[in-house]
């Protein structure tokens, strides 16, 4: 394999319920589709909500406590990520009473199939857990439900939760990219150098993995 083939890595620093971590992967696999680039993704853990009580909150209530958001303006929002997404190939399931959930847990799954080759399959899976079929994420039993799709051993999974063998190590990582100045998510960092916040789009993950692959034959 010549340097020019070698995968781009990407280390994405999210949340499984954060909407626009779903949009910017979406957004960063098209545009590496449309130019031919190979990634290694490797995903990174961060909570939106790290103090979210076990039983959740609902959404709508949770977003005008946070961030100020009307019930007019939660419609709007709702709107145009379900249309991002299904641009995108994913599907955006919002509801009348979804709920918020600490994902404190979803972590330590993705982390412990990290150990196994699955963290990617994992993290994609929990998206579609929270977004799409509007699941507890926070669950033991969704989570294991959750390792079983994607080949993994759900029993293991339950026992690896209930006794936070992965929790200290989650704490780390967490810890590892706060200390780095990510305080908001996606974050995205291209071959361990250049940092990308935001869900920036198509066009503009194009242009960086272009001039990426330049930058290695040049």
């Amino acid at each position: 394999m010549t340097q020019q083939d070698t995968p781009i890595r990407v280390d994405i620093v999210s949340d499984v319920v954060c909407p626009w971590c779903v949009i910017g992967y979406r957004q960063l696999a098209e545009a590496a589709h449309d130019t031919g680039t190979a990634l290694d993704v490797h995903w990174h853990p961060f909570e939106l909500n790290p103090n979210m009580v076990d039983e959740g909150e609902d959404l709508r209530e949770h977003l005008a406590a946070k961030y100020g958001t009307t019930p007019e303006d939660s419609i709007k929002a709702r709107a145009r990520l379900t249309e991002l997404g299904a641009a995108l190939g994913f599907t955006f399931n919002y509801a009348d009473g979804m709920r918020m959930y600490n994902t404190f847990k979803a972590h330590q799954l993705i982390d412990w199939a990290e150990d196994q080759g699955k963290a990617h399959a994992a993290k994609l899976a929990l998206f579609a857990a929270f977004f799409t079929r509007r699941e507890d994420v926070s669950d033991p039993a969704v989570l294991a439900h959750v390792a079983q799709e994607i080949g993994l051993d759900p029993t293991a999974a339950r026992t690896m939760l209930n006794t936070g063998t992965h929790a200290a190590r989650v704490r780390q990582k967490q810890q590892f990219w706060t200390s780095r100045g990510v305080r908001g998510v996606p974050a995205m960092v291209f071959e361990s150098r250049h940092l990308v916040t935001g869900a920036q789009g198509e066009d503009t993950y194009k242009r960086i993995l272009q001039e990426l692959t330049k930058s290695r034959v040049a």
